[in-house]
């Protein structure tokens, strides 16, 4: 039964794409949900499948066509068989890769198995490829790190499934997938050493190609200008020895490798950076998905709840003390843990949220929601954006666990390992930026949760007490709060609450 291939329904803000690689030529076999032909619009590229086991019949539009919404690419016979001998006859030096490349996956691979982007959250409708660590024809380790995937709220990594090499990446880099979607093949068993034999052929073809636009699709095309390479500098690796984006991108970052740059080349990335409207460099970079989720975020929250801050100030001289005077005990007693200023911090913050509901409280439409429990996040800082990982129930935690956790957040933030689980939920958050210097800010509170502490820089100050003139070590808190759920009363009581029981840390023992 003959079957019409169509391009996918375009959004309405994508007028029309181009066919940018046919991965089937007519008379090839197909089996059903693999992938044929790519669209590619001003935005995405879009994977187009086989709709059944058969053959791909008749190609209507070839690459670099410009296509409409649901317009009809080819023909496609469904439960057709593929007629092999002619199309041998017919195309030597096309087969003449596919045959190179037929050892591998024979003698090689014991099985080919799909690699799926993990499973998302009911809250994660979608992520984004953002880092290949593998590419086609690479060995990998069992559980060894191939591949990143960015949500609004996380990184997740994806392992090699077993000993192989990498064959196919289905999804390239900024693409959006969801969850479960195939991402890439994989050879179980396969050996790298089989690679050089699937890419000899290709590059042969490459370098006796004269037209660019017989061996590279649009979106190689633009991604070779963007580079600045040729035809001739890149390896083809698709089919029929064809350049596709991700080996434009490998060439790219192979590229200083290959050619140190020596000392008199030292100002020639600034001649060659992207120059603006007025002739001054500039660097345009996308934001990233989990950078525009957090934007989104702070915006909604200073838009939708009504932000109010108050200021106090602590004298840090009581905790800097009992800290300087057992911190070497409790790194002894504690398996190596060391005592900072935010374990005080947290325990004076769950106190003082017990005795006023209502900062541990949210907001849900119309309701308000008294949490019986106090999950304190506390705000790290990572190199791909603001992270919040929650201690649960701080009421029940030590100084040791506290600091212990803190420890295992950042770390892990560091890397890139904080999971969903780590960042969901909490009642209440502690930011602190006078780690970097700050000596006064206003926080902005994580929704749905109602009020946020801002910590401060340590300085000395000259104060006054008893009447007379003393230095101490002071710090300004912050403490943002929903005006609609939180009285001005209570945000200032809870502030002051938390400024007597650290100035008095005996009083964090007592509960009093």
């Amino acid at each position: 039964m003959s079957i019409e291939i169509k391009a996918p329904t375009f959004p309405e803000s994508v007028a029309d794409g181009t066919v940018a690689t046919w991965y089937k030529q007519p008379g090839e076999a197909c089996a059903r949900d693999e992938h044929i032909v790519d669209i590619e619009t001003d935005k995405v590229v879009l994977e187009v499948v086989a709709p059944a086991d058969g053959v791909l019949k008749n190609i209507l539009k070839a690459e670099g066509d410009i296509v409409l919404s649901n317009e009809v690419l080819a023909v496609f016979e469904s439960g057709a068989a593929a007629a092999p001998a002619e199309k041998q006859e017919a195309a030597p030096a096309a087969a003449a890769p596919a045959s190179a490349a037929a050892p591998v996956a024979a003698t090689s691979a014991k099985e080919s198995v799909q690699i799926k982007a993990p499973t998302f959250p009911e809250s994660v409708a979608d992520g984004t490829v953002a880092t290949w660590y593998k590419q086609p024809g690479e060995a990998c380790s069992r559980d060894e790190h191939i591949v990143d995937i960015e949500t609004d709220k996380v990184v997740l990594e994806v392992v090699a499934p077993a000993d192989g090499v990498i064959g196919e990446i289905l999804k390239a880099e900024g693409e959006t997938i969801l969850s479960d979607e195939i991402i890439a093949s994989f050879l179980v068993g396969a050996s790298s050493a089989a690679a050089p034999v699937a890419t000899a052929a290709p590059a042969a073809t490459v370098a006796a190609e004269s037209d660019e636009d017989g061996v590279a699709g649009p979106a190689a095309r633009k991604a070779l200008a963007e580079a600045g390479l040729t035809t001739a500098q890149v390896k083809g690796t698709g089919k029929g020895g064809r350049i596709t984006k991700e080996d434009v991108d490998a060439a790219v970052k192979a590229k200083p490798a290959a050619a140190p740059a020596p000392a008199a080349k030292a100002a020639a990335p600034a001649a060659m950076a992207p120059l603006g409207a007025d002739g001054r460099i500039e660097k345009r970079v996308p934001m990233t998905r989990l950078r525009a989720t957090i934007a989104k975020r702070l915006v909604e929250a200073q838009q939708t709840a009504a932000l109010l801050t108050t200021y106090n100030e602590v004298n840090m001289g009581p905790i800097m003390e009992l800290r300087k005077k057992y911190k070497d005990l409790f790194i002894k007693t504690h398996n190596g843990t060391k005592l900072g200023f935010m374990s005080f911090f947290v325990k004076a913050a769950t106190e003082a949220l017990k005795r006023f509901p209502a900062v541990n409280a949210s907001i849900d439409g119309n309701d308000m929601v008294y949490h019986g429990y106090q999950d304190i996040g506390v705000a790290v800082s990572t190199s791909r954006g603001l992270m919040v990982p929650v201690l649960r129930n701080t009421e029940a935690m030590g100084l040791a666990d506290i600091e212990s956790n803190i420890m295992d957040f950042a770390l892990r933030g560091r890397d890139g390992k904080l999971g969903m689980d780590d960042m969901q939920g909490g009642t209440f958050t502690i930011t602190n930026g006078g780690t970097f210097g700050s000596l006064l800010s206003t926080p902005i509170i994580n929704p749905p949760q109602t009020a946020i502490l801002g910590m401060h820089k340590i300085q000395e100050r000259p104060m006054a007490v008893d009447g007379q003139v003393v230095i101490q070590p002071m710090m300004y808190l912050a403490l943002s709060y929903d005006h609609r759920m939180i009285d001005g009363k209570e945000a200032v009581q809870f502030l002051v609450t938390i400024k007597e029981l650290l100035e008095d840390p005996a009083r964090l023992l007592l509960e009093i």
